[in-house]
């Protein structure tokens, strides 16, 4: 993935730990690859490119933080 504006707190694990996320700036890049637990946030307006080879999907490991389960 690539960071186009903002800053992507990324950090891999089950559980979200902002203590051990690692920032990526605008103009920096990260490699994950496929089926590797991991979580991300943000603090500002932050966009993104994901990009790679597919097929490409998404799984959570909470069935709450999915928004295709929790849309009415």
């Amino acid at each position: 993935l690539t960071v186009i504006s903002g800053v992507l707190n990324l950090g891999e694990g089950d559980q979200l730990d902002k203590v051990h996320a690692h920032a990526i700036k605008a103009g920096g890049y990260h490699y994950l690859p496929a089926k590797a637990h991991h979580y991300a946030f943000t603090s500002v307006p932050t966009v993104i490119q994901i990009h790679g080879d597919g097929p490409f999907d998404i799984t959570y490991i909470n069935d709450k933080d999915d928004p295709q389960k929790t849309a009415k």
